[in-house]
């Protein structure tokens, strides 16, 4: 990977110079001293950390069951699906694209399992074949990215549309409902007393940060979202990069699509609506720039604890569900106007 791709931290000298009666200038370099802070240390993710703690604080001091094992659980199983959704849409984010498609794919691919099940089908192989749909539709749409030059909004809003009146016509807009208990248990099951939900979520995010740090195709979509010309003239392959990123997009929302409908012991084909914004604002709020070639998936995954922890807790404390939406917002407001400020004040040094 050509070292112009990336920006590693250089250590800033001050160079003075000292005039010596009857001597040479010389000039002593001494290193500017560094203030350690919490972006320092934390990175991007510092901001929503400090948020995530002070919510997680003030709810517990505000509700006695917030902390309680049920409310808990009920908390992971709910983050988790909108986790896994946000660490796909991140990788969108991150080549500078966006995809508006992962909540339809989400519902078809929940549906379509549960229909082949119903039908017959064992239950890994209709599993594989829900998979097999978001990946497929991800292909899809990352090849009418690339090859067609069509924006990633437009391409993906398309998608959108095209998934969800599949998934519509297929079922006849009715709810697939008799699905065993060996497939709902695979959401709703635990292993130690920790969710099976909680546990995927945290071994996806796990492999997508190692994937986005030490592989070279992690490097490879930091570089498109920087500057995809100048990645293309060095060697990367820009268009096969891009499509990966929608297929891994795709199959991660199959993967909720299947978990939610194992969670809920049913295929509804609405399942899914809006979860794309949902995912979109998790990314944001932790840290990733719309711009591309900023944020992780430690950052996504804390963006979505951060919003669920927020529905739970104005649940638990009767807040008004349009007032919650109102507060999501403005956080999604305030975390993109920080990192304009941010991408202001770095091109001011």
């Amino acid at each position: 990977m050509p070292k112009l791709l990336w920006r590693e931290a250089i250590e800033t000298t001050t160079i003075r110079t000292v005039r010596d009666s009857g001597a040479p200038l010389t000039a002593r370099i001494s290193p500017k001293p560094r203030v350690a802070t919490l972006g320092s240390i934390a990175g991007r993710e510092s901001g929503v950390l400090v948020v995530l703690l002070v919510v997680f604080g003030a709810l517990t001091l505000l509700s006695d069951d917030f902390l309680t094992a049920n409310n808990l659980a009920n908390l992971a199983r709910q983050v988790s699906i909108y986790g896994i959704i946000a660490i796909g849409q991140l990788l969108v984010i991150l080549t500078g694209g966006i995809d508006l498609s992962t909540g339809s794919i989400l519902g078809l691919s929940g549906a379509v399992t549960a229909q082949l099940i119903v039908d017959g089908v064992p239950v890994v192989p209709a599993i594989a074949l829900g998979l097999l749909i978001g990946a497929v539709l991800g292909l899809f749409t990352g090849f009418v990215v690339t090859r067609f030059k069509l924006p990633p909004f437009i391409a993906t809003l398309g998608m959108l549309g095209i998934a969800r009146g599949i998934v519509l016509v297929i079922t006849n807009a009715n709810t697939v409902q008799g699905l065993p208990d060996s497939f709902q248990q695979l959401a709703n099951g635990t292993v130690f007393g920790v969710p099976n939900l909680l546990i995927l979520f945290v071994l996806i995010a796990a492999a997508a940060a190692f994937v986005l740090r030490r592989t070279v195709f992690g490097r490879y979509v930091y570089a498109v979202g920087s500057n995809a010309e100048a990645a293309r003239l060095a060697g990367v392959p820009v268009r096969l990069v891009t499509v990966c990123v929608y297929v891994i997009a795709g199959l991660l929302s199959a993967v909720g699509g299947i978990l939610l409908t194992s969670r809920l012991g049913a295929g509804v084909p609405t399942a899914g609506t809006g979860f794309e914004l949902q995912a979109i604002a998790a990314c944001v709020i932790g840290g990733a720039s719309l711009s591309g070639a900023r944020g992780s998936a430690i950052g996504a995954a804390c963006g979505a604890l951060l919003i669920g922890v927020l529905n739970n807790g104005g649940n638990l404390l009767a807040v008004n569900s349009f007032s919650l939406q109102i507060a999501i917002g403005a956080l999604i407001l305030v975390a993109v106007a920080f990192d304009q400020l941010n991408n202001r004040a770095a091109a001011k040094e």
